[in-house]
C-alpha cells in the first residue's frame, strides 16, 4: 500500500466502517435524543473522537509492534460491545424525554469501547498489507478522520424524523428512539450470542468448582 492509495482507502474505509449496524444503533439511541440536527452531528462527531482515540493508541502500537491481538482479548472486546449496546438500548427504551442536549461523555466512552473492539481487525489489515509505519499511521488517521466525519453525518440523519413532522415532533422523536433501542438490543443480543457460543469465547475458561 502506497501513499496516496493509503489516503484515499483510509478515509473511504473510515466512512463506511461508521456506517456498521452495531456503530448506527450505538450512536442512534443516543442521537435520537431531540430533533436538532446539529446536535445529533455532534454526539456523532464525540463518537469519532473516542473512535480515533481507540484505534490510534491501541490499533498503533499493534502496528508498530508487529503484533496481533490476542484473539481472546479481541473476543472479550466484541462481548463489551454486546453488552453496551444492550444496555444503551433500555436507556432508550426507558427513556420518558429526549429533549435534554446529550452529554459528550457517553458517546466518547461508546467510541472508545468501539474502537477498541475494532482495532483487532483493522491493525491485522494494516500488518498485512504494509511495511511502512509512515503509511500505517496515514492511514490509520485518514481512517478515523472518515470515521469520524460519517458518523457525524449519519448521526444527524437521526434529526430529520422529528424535522419533518414538526407538528407531532414528539411522538416521532419518542418512535425513533424506541426503533434505535430495540435495534440496539437485537443488534448486542446477536453479537453476544456469536461471540459466546459461535466463536466460543467462555469455552476455554477453567471452571471454579472441583
Amino acid at each position: 500500500m502506497t501513499l496516496l492509495p493509503a489516503l484515499a482507502f483510509g478515509f473511504v474505509l473510515g466512512v463506511r466502517h461508521a456506517t456498521d449496524a452495531d456503530h448506527i444503533a450505538a450512536v442512534g439511541t443516543i442521537a435520537s435524543n431531540g430533533p436538532s440536527a446539529q446536535r445529533a452531528a455532534l454526539v456523532g462527531a464525540w463518537w469519532g473522537v473516542g473512535h480515533s482515540a481507540s484505534v490510534l493508541l491501541v490499533g498503533g502500537a499493534l502496528v508498530l509492534l508487529r503484533l496481533p491481538m490476542p484473539v481472546r482479548i479481541a473476543l472479550a472486546l466484541e462481548f463489551v460491545v454486546a453488552l453496551m449496546l444492550i444496555v444503551l438500548g433500555l436507556r432508550s427504551l426507558l427513556a420518558q424525554r429526549g429533549n435534554a442536549p446529550a452529554s459528550a461523555l457517553r458517546p466518547l466512552i461508546v467510541g472508545i469501547v468501539h474502537g477498541l473492539a475494532g482495532s483487532a481487525v483493522l491493525a491485522l489489515l494494516l500488518i498485512a498489507t504494509t511495511d511502512s509505519a509512515l503509511t500505517a499511521a496515514i492511514y490509520l488517521v485518514c481512517f478515523c478522520v472518515g470515521t469520524t466525519a460519517g458518523m457525524a453525518t449519519v448521526s444527524a440523519l437521526f434529526a430529520l424524523p422529528a424535522r419533518l413532522g414538526a407538528s407531532r415532533a414528539i411522538s416521532v422523536e419518542r418512535a425513533v428512539r424506541v426503533a434505535a433501542g430495540v435495534a440496539s438490543i437485537g443488534i448486542g443480543i446477536s453479537i453476544a450470542h456469536r461471540v459466546s457460543v459461535e466463536d466460543g469465547l467462555f469455552a476455554a475458561i477453567p471452571s471454579m468448582t472441583p
